[in-house]
């Protein structure tokens, strides 16, 4: 099988430790992952803001540089959703606008085989347990792309609960939103500020040490608050939970 890191860009610039936890996990589990370093933005910040004909070339972009991979892996359901969701559609528009279905051929290989890094390991590699130990009490957000558009479910539940040593705890009102929704919390900053202090006061609520996602973004809004209200638990992607071992603590 090839397998390609889509890192994404919040991950690249911001989170890089994420990325690297992704291999770590893959690799104890056997699988040989290839980053192609032409990848870039997948357009999701152009397709929702509105300018979908600038988000075009990155889908095409996206499609060229993993091309020929049997699964291109994410540690991002935004992205994730991006390509599965939002490519198909921005190809239909295209095709309606006389692309005569150059961005639709483009795209078609590529779509079916993104991955968020959950839905690899579970429905790809039968894999729940990874061998990861973390002795921390954790919560699990479950962000409204991973949650909504791919239907992430349980998988990432089930990754968590066979974690050695991880106490997890429910969290209260885990279906709202946090209030981070891209250039949303920028347009409306308020009501952006007001959904994230409810979900950093349910998180409270659990006395949860860390708080889990599958996106770096929602945990950087969600911990920014946080911080501001000298809240206890500390945010932690999925990822790097799965690729802590008794050996090699990966987020102590």
């Amino acid at each position: 099988m090839r397998v390609a890191l889509f890192i994404t860009c919040v991950n690249d610039a911001l989170y890089p430790s994420t990325g690297k936890a992704v291999l770590t996990v893959l690799a104890r589990l056997g699988v040989e992952v290839d980053f192609p370093a032409a990848q870039t933005c997948c357009g999701q910040m152009h397709y929702n803001t509105g300018y979908r004909h600038d988000a075009e070339p990155l889908a095409r972009r996206y499609a060229r540089v993993f091309s020929g991979y049997d699964a291109i892996v994410a540690p991002s359901g935004s992205c994730a959703a991006m390509v599965r969701e939002a490519y198909p559609r921005m190809a239909e528009r295209a095709r309606e606008e006389g692309d005569r279905g150059a961005l639709a051929d483009a795209v078609a290989e590529v779509v079916p085989r993104t991955y968020e890094l959950s839905e690899f390991l579970v429905d790809v590699l039968g894999v729940e347990d990874v061998g990861a130990y973390f002795p921390h009490r954790v919560t699990y957000h479950p962000t409204c792309h991973s949650a909504r558009l791919l239907r992430l479910g349980d998988r990432p539940l089930r990754l968590l609960r066979a974690v050695a040593g991880l106490e997890l705890v429910d969290l209260p009102g885990s279906d709202e939103c946090c209030g981070f929704g891209g250039t949303f919390a920028v347009k409306n900053p308020a009501v952006s500020a007001a959904m994230g202090a409810d979900k950093v006061a349910h998180v409270e609520e659990t006395g949860a040490d860390v708080l889990c996602a599958a996106d770096n973004s929602c945990l950087m809004h969600i911990g920014g608050t946080a911080s501001r209200r000298s809240a206890h638990a500390r945010g932690v992607h999925l990822a790097e939970i799965l690729a802590s071992t008794r050996e090699a603590p990966w987020a102590r």
